[in-house]
């Protein structure tokens, strides 16, 4: 028997999946380990096959999803880097946008760029927008910045030219000096290769990204497979990316800025495989924090205008600003600090609030029991009696009841004279309001109702609110999943090589020929197919995709839309119209009369590999206690002695309450709502009553 392992590592736990090749799966869940995450797999890992009866070599590929890309700049602990800039724009990074995420604060300050003034030195050259070279590059300059850099013991240097996405070539040259200078430790990243595009600030901030990730994230790498070879696993280790395609480890490594948002992806991608329903908005709530998208006539949304380093992410250019751009293809993914783990608090007035502050893997809630002394969701759901009152994952997580409503009481109902009980209701409350906005900023803000969308919930905790979330935005259908809380590592394994190039072409649609255009995809499509063999695929083995970023003449952004139709080009009228429809749907007009032009071609490879379909799941915990208990459902209902099945005891419909336990989650099935088994054996629960 052949295995396919998924490993997904959050902030409080590190899920695993191995799915064999005549499809059984089996789930694992751990508690992270954040001192070292490369240990904690490892041991996962070994387990999980002794757990099935495997051998190391019986794994045929690893694929991995991280958070260690975003956490590093969040916590600002990435590699001291260095930049060079065209002389005259060596303040872009500070410069930034003229975007402000609080609009009417006094006290906004932005944030500090990522590589200090005295390390961004100039180059003296000039490149045209079209290419033309008005100055050539004096290479004494390129030298004095890299003696000067090397003085300051930099770990990286990233290139970013004015207009190199025109003409590379004096990056590329000033490369080849700079690795003469500082020598093959120090991890050097031009644009032009990450980014040749348009648009200076966010071509810079994404290479910059990419330098400042680098060492890191070759370091993590290199931690990984040591261990993994330690326990004699030597398969081949993929990476997820942001845009939820897969590469290799290798490939990451070089271009870490791609798996930015490689974490929140992968459940995503498998909402998308697995096409239960063409329109579903995903909601995935672990013990850190929650995240939502949108997945709308069986596409998932993407986008290319992003932010990382803003705490929160609520993937809207309403509130851009307040991190640093990340223009590569991401998951349209909105994120709120609100998990498992997230500590309940009190603001200055008094009010209730509930992250984006994390207990985390350690201590973790007082619940347990693990040295955690700050209430969290967690410890207000089980005194509500949602979760299980003496074990969590099939008994493999011990925690303790009564520290969690001691906790509760103390610290946060007795300061508000209010009941344990209502106290642990109103944080629930809260938490699901705070998680309405994630699930908005993919719907209602882009212009889509949630009420014409399913809430397809996953995550450790996604079952536990999905129903009270689908109450407040007034939508009548919740699907969760098998194994949902393990579902992100299961939708590693759903997702394909992807590779994607650009290449920036300002042109009117009008004053070009399709020939031309052809000609462009078709010097793009040799790059790419080189970088397809070298990472070891034949042209057999992939597929590749042409996509065109366009816009009306004058406007500021532009909209991708495909530009063939099977494997037939599309005209420039077709490719107008097309345009004009993702403008309407978008923004809700589009202007006919106006010209269009292109702003960058995009090619994808993809390689597509067959999969086993799924059958049952095992655990690697003991089978759930299926004993009714008492819990609390809010004012209207108050304790109702609730029924606790598991999801293979769901045979017909059943009326809310009742609680249906899982090894790796929990799902909430309140009054109003009833539950069945649907096809591929999700849980799909409807609204019995109007709201």
């Amino acid at each position: 028997m052949k295995y396919r392992v998924g490993i997904d590592i959050g902030g409080t736990f590190t899920d695993l999946i191995l799915m064999a090749n005549d499809g059984s799966v089996h789930a694992e869940k751990l508690l992270t380990t954040p001192d070292d995450f490369g240990r904690g797999i490892a041991t996962g890992l070994a387990a999980a096959l002794k757990n099935v009866g495997a051998q190391p070599e019986d794994v045929d590929v690893v694929v991995h999803g991280t958070t260690v890309a975003t956490n590093t700049i969040l916590e600002g602990k990435g590699a001291l880097t260095g930049l060079i800039t065209t002389e005259g724009f060596r303040d872009v990074l500070e410069l930034r946008r003229l975007r402000i995420p609080e609009m009417y604060s006094l006290n906004w300050t932005k944030p500090p760029p990522l590589v200090p003034r005295r390390l961004r030195r100039e180059a003296r050259e000039k490149v045209g927008p079209q290419g033309d070279i008005r100055l050539p590059l004096e290479e004494d300059t390129v030298v004095a910045a890299g003696e000067r850099l090397l003085q300051e013991n930099v770990s990286a240097v990233a290139i970013a030219y004015l207009h190199s996405y025109a003409n590379p070539d004096h990056e590329q040259r000033s490369a080849e000096i700079l690795r003469d200078i500082l020598g093959p430790k120090v991890f050097i990243t031009c644009s032009s290769d990450i980014l040749p595009e348009i648009r200076e600030y966010e071509r810079t901030s994404t290479t910059v990204i990419n330098a400042y990730l680098g060492p890191i994230l070759s370091d993590y790498f290199d931690s990984l497979q040591r261990h993994l070879k330690q326990i004699g696993l030597l398969a081949p280790v993929q990476i997820m990316k942001s845009d939820g395609g897969v590469m290799s480890v290798t490939a990451a490594a070089n271009k870490p800025a791609y798996i930015v948002e490689s974490g929140p992806a992968a459940g995503v991608i498998g909402a998308a495989r697995l096409n239960t329903t063409e329109n579903v908005i995903t909601l995935d709530m672990g013990g850190t924090t929650a995240k939502a998208s949108m997945i709308e006539s069986g596409l998932v949304a993407r986008t290319g205008d992003y932010e990382v380093g803003a705490g929160i992410n609520l993937s809207s250019k309403l509130v851009m600003g307040g991190g640093y751009a990340l223009k590569l293809p991401v998951i349209d993914i909105s994120e709120i600090g609100a998990g498992g783990g997230s500590i309940v608090s009190m603001d200055r007035g008094g009010l209730v609030k509930v992250g984006p502050e994390s207990a985390g893997a350690l201590p973790g809630p007082a619940c347990y029991n693990r040295g955690g002394e700050e209430p969290t969701f967690t410890d207000s759901v089980v005194t509500l009696g949602f979760l299980n009152p003496t074990h969590l994952v099939g008994g493999d997580l011990q925690i303790d009841a009564d520290k969690a409503r001691r906790i509760i009481d103390t610290k946060v109902a007795k300061p508000i004279n209010r009941d344990p009980i209502e106290t642990a209701w109103g944080v629930f409350q809260v938490a699901c309001g705070t998680m309405v906005r994630a699930v908005k900023a993919v719907s209602t803000y882009r212009g889509r109702d949630p009420r014409d969308f399913s809430l397809f919930a996953f995550g450790g905790n996604g079952p536990v609110v999905a129903a009270e979330i689908a109450n407040l935005l007034e939508m009548k259908e919740v699907v969760i999943p098998p194994t949902p809380g393990v579902f992100s590592a299961f939708g590693l394994l759903l997702s394909d090589v992807e590779h994607e190039i650009s290449r920036a072409w300002l042109k009117r649609l009008a004053d070009v020929t399709l020939d031309e255009m052809n000609s462009a995809y078709e010097t793009l499509e040799h790059d790419l197919c080189n970088l397809m063999h070298d990472e070891g695929y034949a042209s057999a083995d992939f597929s590749v995709s042409r996509y065109i970023d366009l816009r009306y003449t004058g406007q500021a952004h532009e909209l991708t839309v495909e530009a063939t139709s099977g494997n037939v080009a599309l005209s420039f009228d077709a490719l107008a119209l097309a345009f004009g429809a993702e403008h309407e749907r978008s923004y809700g007009h589009q202007a006919e009369t106006e010209a269009v032009e292109c702003v960058t071609l995009r090619l994808i490879a993809r390689v597509t590999e067959k999969r086993p379909e799924r059958k049952d799941t095992t655990s690697g915990g003991e089978k759930c206690i299926t004993q009714p208990r008492r819990a609390y459902f809010g004012p209207d209902h108050g304790h109702m002695e609730t029924p606790v099945i598991d999801r293979h005891d769901l045979l017909g419909p059943i009326s809310g309450p009742v609680i249906i336990e899982e090894y790796d989650s929990t799902c909430i099935v309140p009054p109003g709502w009833n539950a069945q088994l649907g096809r591929q054996h999700h849980i799909l629960l409807k609204r019995a009553i109007e709201i």
